[in-house]
């Protein structure tokens, strides 16, 4: 069975295609909002090119509520045929959620934590990197406890290149070392250790407050700035850029 997995983030949206539990081709476009219908089918059929045909689900999760409405349409249109799952309340996924008002929780959230505890058991932190860096915490027991949100590093250096007088927008990458020597690499430094030392600190509490031995806890990077700070914090046991995607087939799989 080949599955279109879809996530839609606020920045970006991923598209993959699963053969199984295989992720065989992915993709990442912007989130424009402004996009319509008629443009996202374009886009989405250039990309599958003759693989459209081979499509035999869809599963969809979406934080932007005007192109999830685009990609209703479109997926009426063009894929109509298809069965699709979409991740809101109502839809099965198997994972208890302990909060307030579960409803609130971001469907990325949920998926994530859901391929979290399926794939890897619980205890488990998942960190992703996104337009927000966001924590979600599964308990021994498979439910989902809880999280945090802190700004991602794309929007850190954005604000600091519009808000510093003497600051500019810079390459997000690996500076040469902690303490630079020029304003670009001072900036990279910031963002970069600034964010790993952020994500060991919280990921070190959370531990604590679930009170359980730190090597139980399985620790997940995901997200597509994983790979610039997975290397940088002690704390992560996996680095699964897909677990999304997977999270998303096993809505699938509990819906179809």
């Amino acid at each position: 069975m080949t599955l279109l997995a879809v996530d839609i983030r606020n920045t970006h949206t991923f598209l993959g295609l699963l053969d199984g539990e295989e992720v065989t081709d992915h993709w990442r476009v912007s989130s424009l909002e402004g996009r319509t219908a008629d443009e996202w089918s374009v886009l989405m059929l250039g990309l599958l090119a003759e693989r459209v045909d081979d499509v035999d689900g869809i599963a969809l999760c979406s934080t932007v509520p005007a192109v999830l409405h685009e990609w209703r349409e479109m997926i009426a249109r063009e894929l109509g045929d298809v069965p699709a799952v979409i991740v809101e309340p109502g839809v099965r996924t198997g994972l208890p959620v302990l909060m307030d008002n579960p409803r609130e929780v971001g469907a990325d959230r949920i998926v994530n934590s859901l391929a979290a505890a399926t794939l890897h058991g619980g205890p488990a932190i998942v960190v992703d990197f996104g337009t927000a860096t966001t924590f979600d915490v599964v308990n021994a027991q498979g439910q989902y406890v809880g999280g945090a949100i802190s700004p991602g590093l794309e929007i850190s250096l954005e604000a600091l290149g519009r808000r510093g007088a003497q600051l500019r927008k810079v390459e997000l990458a690996r500076p040469r070392s902690v303490i630079a020597k020029n304003t670009v690499e001072a900036l990279q430094s910031g963002l970069v250790f600034g964010v790993a030392a952020q994500v060991e600190g919280l990921v070190g509490r959370m531990i604590a407050e679930l009170d359980v031995a730190a090597d139980e806890v399985t620790v997940i990077a995901t997200g597509h700035l994983a790979p610039l700070l997975v290397d940088e914090c002690r704390c992560f046991t996996v680095h699964s850029p897909w677990l999304t995607l997977q999270g998303l087939r096993l809505v699938f799989e509990r819906n179809s």
